[in-house]
């Protein structure tokens, strides 16, 4: 299916603009990290979470007043008390930091706790429909995993591009899916998702997509390196993704609209995973375009690429009588 009939952007015209965009988002997303916190999941912050499902569900404050009554771990602040799912449901998800060692039961004697202070209450039916404790030793080695599981592949994709391709294209490459990765973070940030091993699966993920349609981009410019060999960089890349555009626009609808139906419908669970792919999949098409692709003409400067040799002794002026033809 074709899209564009022989497009002709000059996407590297924007190139400073979009730099300047990205820098903006991801200084603000540092900015609420460093004042708010970057809000972690259970799985590595510690801790308990227990889902009450209601016949006629209660106010916030009725259940945050029974846990507060009978002191339920430790009271204060701390509990994080929300509606579950859509209002039919009538789900309410109770979240309390995890507090004293991590020994035997005491991991699930919280979240008997919370049954128990809300049946005391005379809040009206409800039963446990779900529950999850993580200690804070878990915690610590998930956390660990995860950053070093980012840092791998980073450091995979840069190794592969760069035998692959050239050092320009495998630098051009790790520093999009940086970017991405960094400007996925601060839209979490802004919008208090929870950091957890889903919205991890889907960073690993964006890193993939991200990385993969930059391949089929500098796969284009390659091949347009042999045939536009006396073209500037810049009009070299500018060409190659023009001519992936449309591959480009496709690819990214097909998963935008996959990951929005996912995020609507999948329920409260995957709502964190569905946000970071519609933001990883949007992020990771802009920065193929103009981070990585500006990367490679920054590093490769703006003259036209060199010629080699066999090419420029066909363009050469011939001689004549084994002297060179000065006309």
């Amino acid at each position: 299916m074709q899209i564009f009939h022989n497009p002709n952007y000059d996407f590297l015209r924007w190139r400073w603009h979009a730099l300047i965009l990205s820098w903006i988002i991801i200084a603000a997303g540092i900015g609420v990290i460093a004042t708010r916190g970057l809000a972690l999941g259970v799985e590595f912050s510690g801790g308990t979470i227990v889902i009450l499902e209601f016949d006629t569900t209660p106010t916030i404050d009725q259940i945050r007043s029974a846990l507060d009554a009978q002191k339920v771990g430790g009271g204060g602040q701390n509990i994080v008390v929300q509606r579950y799912g859509s209002e039919t449901a009538r789900q309410v998800m109770v979240r309390l930091p995890h507090s004293g060692e991590e020994q035997g039961t005491s991991l699930t004697r919280t979240a008997d706790e919370v049954v128990k202070a809300v049946k005391d209450a005379n809040l009206g039916g409800f039963k446990q429909v779900g529950s999850q404790v993580v200690g804070p030793v878990v915690g610590r080695e998930l956390t660990q995993k995860g950053l070093w599981a980012t840092i791998f592949s980073l450091l995979g994709l840069l190794v592969y591009i760069g035998f692959r391709f050239r050092l320009s294209f495998g630098v051009g490459a790790v520093v999009a899916t940086f970017h991405d990765l960094l400007v996925t973070l601060a839209f979490l940030a802004f919008f208090r998702y929870d950091m957890s091993l889903n919205v991890i699966a889907a960073l690993l993920t964006v890193t993939g997509y991200s990385t993969n349609d930059t391949i089929v981009i500098f796969d284009r410019v390659r091949e347009n390196l042999r045939g536009m060999r006396r073209d500037a960089i810049g009009d070299v890349v500018n060409a190659s993704v023009n001519q992936t555009l449309g591959r480009t626009v496709i690819t990214a609808g097909t998963v935008l609209m996959s990951v929005i139906a996912l995020y609507l419908f999948g329920g409260e669970v995957l709502k964190g995973f569905a946000f970071t792919m519609i933001v990883g999949t949007i992020t990771g098409t802009y920065s193929s375009v103009f981070i990585a692709a500006a990367i490679v003409t920054f590093w490769r400067g703006k003259n036209a690429p060199r010629v080699p040799a066999a090419a420029a002794a066909d363009v050469a002026p011939k001689k004549k009588n084994g002297k060179r033809d000065r006309a």
